[in-house]
């Protein structure tokens, strides 16, 4: 269970790992500098892909493009260098960006907000049509995302409250409703970051903080744990030919004095466990 080194970009906050099915490549991000990287596997190839404003959160449209959540709730799709923009901007989040998003099994897009100054942070849902829709407030870090297998239900992490709350998830119309807490992580064990659920409907919780990547089984126990040489670990998703491969972000990179000599770098871990691809956006520009 020795995670792999795969890139050392020493991100200060590394995040939103996302394989791409139709590319066969990875892609994640380092948020406040403002810079995509993308992963082949087949080559063993890394390289930085986007230098620009900063990406909070991102998903892969059905055609391939990626589509971009950034600062002052700006959304623009991205492809070979060029943005197009859906919003330049959302009212009341000037001073605020996106930090995790998911799409859900029909294309819509969840993406939350972190706690400005003036107030708490929301989560929002982007519909195909274009049009975003207030979900949720009072949130403190919007975090991490996942669907039941049964897509009854969807995970919402705030990493502020060390929660994963559970709502029940209407798929015909992205409705959520009965919220409630699903998982408290315990003072001194770090918070809850990205998440990601696989084939046997076991959620994957990152842990910011706490050094570790954490297997949870659907009624919230836990039944693995894999230490990192990171403190921040921020992030997980499955990837390869057949989802099998586990990647991992971590962060802290301009501090690995303190943060672990991982910190900052991109890991994968090969356990013979499955995961499950993730659900492509299909949001109209």
């Amino acid at each position: 269970m020795e995670p792999e080194l795969i890139a050392d970009y020493q991100c200060d906050c590394g995040e939103n790992p996302l394989w791409h099915p139709q590319e066969k490549r990875l892609y994640w991000e380092d948020i406040p500098k403002g810079r995509l990287f993308r992963y082949d596997p087949a080559t063993g190839h890394h390289e930085i892909c986007y230098e620009g404003d900063v990406v909070g959160g991102f998903t892969f449209q059905a055609d391939g493009a990626l589509l971009l959540f950034m600062a002052k709730g700006a959304i623009k799709s991205w492809r070979d260098g060029k943005l197009a923009t859906l919003y330049d901007s959302l009212p009341d989040e000037e001073r605020n960006r996106f930090n995790d998003v998911t799409a859900d099994p029909q294309g819509r897009v969840f993406c939350g907000t972190m706690s400005p100054p003036h107030r708490l942070g929301r989560l929002y849902r982007l519909d195909t049509d274009g049009s975003i829709h207030l979900v949720e407030e009072g949130i403190g870090v919007s975090n991490g995302m996942g669907f039941t297998l049964d897509r009854k239900r969807m995970y919402h992490t705030d990493t502020r409250t060390r929660s994963i709350y559970l709502y029940d998830y209407d798929e015909a119309t992205g409705a959520l409703a009965n919220r409630r807490v699903w998982l408290k992580v315990p003072e001194g064990q770090g918070g809850p970051d990205g998440m990601t659920v696989d084939a046997e409907g076991h959620v994957w919780d990152a842990r910011w903080d706490g050094g570790v990547l954490v297997r949870l089984a659907p009624d919230g126990t836990e039944v693995l744990r894999i230490p990192f040489p990171a403190r921040k670990v921020s992030s997980v998703v499955f990837g390869g030919d057949d989802y099998s491969d586990i990647y991992v972000t971590t962060a802290g990179g301009g501090n690995k004095a303190t943060d672990g000599q991982g910190a900052g770098a991109l890991f994968r871990l090969r356990l013979g466990i499955r995961g499950l691809p993730e659900f492509p956006s299909r949001i109209r520009l």
